[in-house]
């Protein structure tokens, strides 16, 4: 297994310390705080880890509330708000320096048969056809700070075929409209709850950068700053996170330094398996120029 993906792999291990409390470690990403995907990953790990495992999770809703610390494990306090007959309830609180940093919602079902459709998986290149995210990093390595290059280029525990690549330093306006095809790097051995929780993970990679593309904004801007405030999933079919998983993303709107998107998950026989909201803010600091 590559090193990368153990230690993914390492922090979906959860620690159990108490009658609903777990502990989760963090990661050094290069960021200057926890990346949201990872505490929302861990925290539904954590609200399964108190629910049968014939109730697999079907939906979360989570608040970002404040900065993770990457030198800190996080705690996760999880709340059994409700166990009835077809759904179970859990709140969770992720906890750093006695304080909550992120707040989620989620709810199991008991799994039962009924009515189906979907939107239907949009055609596009096989992810064979597409050059990788690994590629296109290397190749415009020369043009990241020598202070953040090692973390640039470091070995990652996933994998992107973006469908229509952007270059982050010469960005132009496009529709609010992303496409990619993404995995794990290396096969997982691990319970169906735990490929929902790395796709939890996942979900918040590449996903509020839609919003930001219709204004010729990204995240390598000095004058952007840029955060999660929310996030939705729902979750229909099963999959594995170690094969191609296709993201399709799109936002309607943005206002008031906040952009929205919403996000469709596909299998590569085009089998929907998961749907994701997430609103994140976008705002542009007055008199810095970007650099």
């Amino acid at each position: 297994m590559k090193e990368s993906v153990r230690e993914l792999m390492q922090r979906f291990n959860l620690e159990p310390l108490e009658n609903n409390l777990f502990r989760g470690q963090s990661e050094a990403n290069g960021q200057r705080s926890i990346f949201g995907g990872l505490v929302a990953g861990q925290a539904l790990l954590a609200a399964s880890m108190t629910v049968p495992e014939d109730r697999p999770v079907h939906s979360l809703h989570a608040y970002f509330l404040r900065p993770g610390d990457i030198r800190r494990p996080v705690i996760y306090d999880v709340d059994r708000i409700r166990d009835g007959r077809s759904f179970t309830t859990r709140r969770v609180n992720a906890i750093q320096h006695g304080r909550p940093i992120f707040s989620l919602s989620t709810s199991f079902q008991v799994e039962e048969e009924g009515a189906r459709h979907q939107t239907p998986m949009p055609e596009v290149p096989a992810p064979e056809e597409l050059e990788s995210d690994e590629s296109a990093r290397l190749a415009m390595a020369e043009r990241i700070p020598k202070q953040f290059r090692d973390d640039f280029l470091r070995e990652r525990p996933l994998t992107f075929r973006p469908v229509t690549p952007r270059n982050v330093f010469e960005p132009e306006s496009r529709e609010p409209l992303k496409q990619f095809w993404f995995k794990v790097a290396d096969q997982v051995e691990a319970d169906r709850m735990t490929h929902r929780a790395l796709l939890a993970y996942c979900s918040d990679f590449g996903f509020m950068g839609t919003a930001m593309q219709p204004h010729g904004m990204t995240f390598w801007q000095g004058n952007m700053q840029c955060a999660s405030l929310d996030h939705a999933m729902w979750f229909y079919d099963d999959f594995r996170i170690d094969d191609w998983l296709l993201y399709h993303c799109e936002s309607p709107g943005a206002a008031g330094a906040r952009g929205l998107t919403f996000g469709h998950i596909y299998r590569r026989d085009g089998v929907l398996v998961a749907s994701v909201a997430q609103e994140g803010l976008m705002r542009l600091r007055p008199g810095e120029e970007p650099v």
